[in-house]
């Protein structure tokens, strides 16, 4: 910001000095003395003209914090089959942490809840379908189980 310093004694038949915003005009007032001659303050380019500095400059503090912010890679992969079986796999940058632990299908179902509401439900279908699949495995195994029941039935008259 530059300041343009103006006294109301010196009488110039100069060019007057450009005109100071609001803002400057407020900052110019403010910095003015009434007993101290204007000869006497500092000259106000040698305050805003620092010597620039070697190097590469330091973030201000309206920078961005995420370049500072270290993020850790963790990978999580939640595999479901068919059936109704999940595993899961943790891999932390390269290294493996955790590989084909065993997961309800329900904690994947309220995991995927608390996750976000677009995972659930392609999730939820996956869950439903393998309920469905499931429950159609169990008609066909109570049927034959019926079937051998009246088999052995006819073997024991």
């Amino acid at each position: 910001m530059t300041v343009d310093v103006l006294t109301h004694d010196d009488e110039t038949t100069e060019a007057p000095a450009p005109a100071a915003s609001a803002a400057e005009a407020t900052v110019t007032e403010s910095t003015e003395t009434p007993s101290a001659p204007a000869e006497d303050a500092p000259a106000p380019a040698a305050e805003e003209a620092p010597k620039p500095k070697r190097g590469r400059p330091k973030a201000t503090a309206t920078a961005s914090t995420a370049k500072k912010t270290r993020t850790v890679e963790l990978i999580l992969t939640v595999t479901g089959t068919a059936d109704g079986e999940w595993q899961a796999e943790l891999k932390n940058g390269s290294k493996w942490v955790a590989k084909g632990l065993e997961i309800p299908a329900a904690a994947v179902s309220r995991a995927a809840k608390e996750l976000h509401a677009e995972l659930s439900g392609p999730i939820d279908e996956v869950i439903n379908q393998a309920r469905e699949a499931q429950a159609a495995k169990v008609a066909a195994l109570e049927a034959e189980l019926e079937k051998a029941k009246q088999a052995l039935a006819e073997l024991d008259v």
